[in-house]
């Protein structure tokens, strides 16, 4: 039997890995399908590598992997994966606000050959009208970047093991998994879900890390910001040809007088513009620092092993 195996990245969710695995377990064994789930534990702070080990002891199909830190969610995916042996993978959120019955869905479309099943958002909840802004900014970018209309993308998706070997070979430290899982290509469909509520527990995500996880996943996806720097450097330079021959026209007319305010403003303006692209072209720097030391993604501290699979 076809083994589907589903990658749970989990930070501070004590109170909801019990309820999580449960509930997983119970649908995948009413659908009679065979199935891991994999918890990885990313440094959280709380009992929530306690609970995984937990529902490890209670459910022989539960996987437990717990960082030696915090290495954030995109590590917490690859290493899942990484460590997933099923024949198609899934990955979801751990406090359900993915619908867990949409993983059927998903199966199902994967049973009929499908290699990667985008879960699309329906709706994305209750979020603030910032929040929303800076979403859609953000993903206009990414889209704009791969070519790939994003707008709605999530980390809810279903890869074929094909798929997955494939991502695992990507060699970049700095992985954005909603972006590359699409790029790896593959027969693809999508399937529709409404953002649930929460449960229990309270977001991870405030509004200085969701812009710390945007300007990382831009910066190592896409070279758009760069090109912002280009385009700040065309504009300027029409604007001096402008200002060139305003200058030469009131020189040679003889209406010149001084421009103390004027050469002020240009001053602020091309300081202002060299500082933002020494700043764009030191992040890249940085980004290639941290790719050529070729430290791993994430560091394992422990790990416990399923029994069997059903």
């Amino acid at each position: 039997m076809k083994t589907m195996s589903i990658v749970l990245p989990a930070y501070n969710e004590e109170q909801m890995i019990e309820k999580t695995a449960g509930t997983i377990a119970r649908l995948m064994e009413n659908e009679d399908i065979s199935y891991e789930l994999v918890f990885v534990n990313d440094g959280s702070k709380d009992q929530t590598w306690e609970r995984i080990k937990e529902a490890s002891k209670k459910n022989s199909n539960v996987k437990g992997i717990c960082f030696s830190r915090n290495f954030g969610k995109e590590g917490a995916v690859f290493a899942g994966l990484a460590n997933a042996s099923g024949d198609c993978v899934a990955v979801m959120d751990c406090d359900l606000q993915h619908p867990p019955e949409t993983l059927i869905t998903m199966y199902r479309l994967w049973e009929q050959g499908y290699q990667v099943i985008e879960g699309v958002k329906a709706s994305r909840g209750r979020e603030g009208f910032l929040h929303k802004f800076f979403a859609k900014t953000f993903y206009k970018i990414i889209s704009n970047a791969t070519g790939v209309d994003m707008s709605r993308a999530s980390d809810f998706k279903l890869l074929d093991r094909a798929a997955v070997d494939e991502f695992l070979k990507l060699p970049e430290r700095n992985v954005f998994f909603r972006a590359l899982s699409s790029w790896v290509g593959f027969k693809t469909t999508y399937v529709e879900f409404h953002v649930q509520e929460r449960e229990a527990g309270e977001s991870k995500w405030s509004m200085k890390s969701l812009f710390k996880y945007a300007i990382n996943n831009i910066t190592s996806f896409s070279a758009v910001p760069m090109q912002v720097v280009t385009f700040c450097g065309v504009i300027f330079f029409l604007f001096a040809i402008v200002l060139a021959v305003q200058s030469l026209y009131l020189y040679f007319s003889g209406r010149a007088v001084a421009g103390f305010t004027t050469v002020i403003l240009l001053l602020l303006i091309i300081g202002s513009i060299l500082m933002f692209s020494l700043g764009v072209i030191g992040y890249y720097l940085s980004k290639i620092y941290e790719e050529v030391k070729m430290r791993p993604r994430y560091i394992i501290s422990e790990i416990t092993e399923t029994k069997n699979v059903n």
